[in-house]
């Protein structure tokens, strides 16, 4: 009888519980822009099938407007829809939407330290010190544009060694990209069968699949369950925990060879940083920091570019029209036998809007990476409180038909003028945009040139015999991925020389 009557009472504060945060929810959403009525626990999470796909968010901006509120279980979401919205937070109101959300995972997983996910002063000065450690290693000049240009020739030699036999070139791409970051942070490039830099790189992809899983948003919604039960959530985030070893044996190797006033990669600049403030309570600069700034590095150095690169041999095969123009401009100005450098993009117009239409069109950052407002601002006619998280969903900035002509079309000319000039774009904002815009934009930038226009004066990219069409959708994540392909690369050299 007893255990009877603890039953219902304990059924009875739960109803009383669930009831009281509901009635919460009810309260705050007329503080807030309109949205899908939330339902008691979950929220929106069900409507939304636990994931923030750019198109349902589009969707739903259909219904209530550019601003609109989506409920992540009690926690309200304001989403921004489309150029204008976005701008007017990003660009218009930048300093005051510079937070993080300071999430279960972010608190288990990095303590909030490092610069993608910290706040605050950390944040601020973990950024400016890495943007000037990246200069002083010569972001933006010939040092660092002969790094890449060494990794793309590696690429090359693999892409020619299969012989224009079917091949996927997902791997091969992924690993000379993340050889660029791994010199700038760690000194030193691996070899492309290094097993220690393989299980670096699953632990990347791992990690970026995690964050846009539905196991992602169940751990912010769950975590004390999520922290105990199996699954892959724990794999991916035990193979970050190895990266995070590994990093701080390179730090402990460079601690003892390192050579003061003589800094040869990231790691190095950052302890001489560390060793200056030493003492000062004020200082953000600790070890925990810089193995979280290295692992931020890696991350945000590695992931995006690969995609980006993927996506644009696909959309090559897709379009050989569009692949030969290229050829024929890279051909027309350089022949085959001169480096191609960053700068030479001026001379390139077509090949240019090219790259930049690819990153329009795959929108791989989906919808970027929420931010929090650290002060009370208007956006769109409302006042977005201190506190409320932000979603800018930046495909709907790609997509807006406003600022587009043909915006569910792959189509370069978004990118050239009537004359077949190279045009900026205000709506193109592939790497966000304000104070927290990525911090790795600038190296993206010179990767994607060098890798690409190396890859197209190569080699001719088709499909592999008996296929007809390039599957051309994205796989739904953190980072827009196409679905795995392989493809025939079909070298050029004797037609070009």
């Amino acid at each position: 009888m007893a255990l009877l009557l603890l039953g219902e009472l304990f059924v009875a504060l739960l109803l009383a519980f669930v009831t009281l945060q509901f009635m919460k929810v009810m309260w705050m959403r007329g503080r807030l822009p309109p949205g899908p009525t939330p339902v008691p626990i979950l929220g929106n999470l069900w409507t939304l099938g636990f994931k923030l796909h750019p198109e349902t968010l589009m969707q739903i901006a259909k219904r209530y407007g550019n601003t609109f509120t989506v409920w992540l279980g009690s926690k309200p979401m304001v989403v921004l829809n489309g150029y204008e919205a976005c701008r007017d937070a990003l660009i218009t109101h930048s300093e005051e939407f510079t937070g993080r959300p300071y999430t279960p995972f972010v608190k288990d997983f990095n303590r909030e330290k490092g610069i993608i996910s910290s706040n605050g002063l950390i944040w601020k000065e973990q950024r400016r010190f890495s943007i000037f450690a990246l200069r002083s290693l010569g972001m933006g000049k010939r040092s660092l544009e002969e790094r890449i240009q060494e990794e793309a020739q590696h690429l090359l030699d693999v892409i020619a060694a299969s012989n224009g036999n079917p091949l996927d070139p997902f791997s091969p791409i992924s690993l000379c990209v993340s050889n660029v970051i791994s010199s700038v942070t760690f000194g030193h490039r691996f070899s492309l069968d290094d097993e220690i830099f393989h299980k670096l790189i699953n632990a990347t992809d791992l990690l970026i699949w995690f964050l846009g899983s539905v196991y992602g948003k169940l751990y912010d919604f769950a975590p004390g369950l999520m922290r105990r039960v199996p699954g892959p959530h724990q794999t991916a985030l035990k193979a970050w925990r190895e990266t995070h070893k590994y990093i701080c044996q390179e730090i402990k190797m460079h601690q003892e060879s390192m050579v003061e006033d003589a800094p040869r990669d990231f790691i190095d600049l950052y302890l001489t940083q560390l060793a200056k403030t030493n003492g000062d309570p004020q200082s953000t600069f600790d070890e925990e920091s810089i193995v979280q700034v290295v692992g931020d590095l890696f991350l945000a150095g590695s992931e995006t570019t690969t995609t980006a690169l993927y996506w644009a041999l696909l959309y090559m095969v897709a379009h050989p029209d569009i692949q030969d123009r290229v050829q024929k401009e890279l051909d027309a100005v350089f022949g085959s036998s001169s480096v191609i450098s960053y700068a030479d993009r001026e001379k390139l117009p077509y090949t240019n809007a090219v790259i930049h239409e690819i990153q329009r069109y795959s929108s791989i950052s989906a919808v970027g990476v929420p931010r929090v407002c650290v002060k009370q601002a208007p956006v769109q006619g409302y006042q977005i409180e201190k506190g409320t998280v932000i979603l800018n969903n930046l495909t709907s900035v790609l997509y807006d038909s406003d600022y587009w002509e043909t915006p569910h079309q792959f189509n370069p000319s978004h990118f050239l003028d009537p004359e077949g000039k190279f045009v900026t774009r205000e709506a193109f904002l592939p790497f966000s945009a304000g104070h927290r815009v990525c911090l790795g934009e600038k190296l993206a930038r010179i990767e994607l040139f060098i890798f690409f226009t190396s890859l197209l004066r190569t080699f001719t990219f088709q499909l592999p015999e008996g296929v007809t069409a390039a599957k051309l959708d994205s796989v739904y994540g953190a980072i827009m991925h196409p679905h795995p392909y392989k493809l025939c690369a079909v070298s050029r050299l004797k037609t070009t020389t």
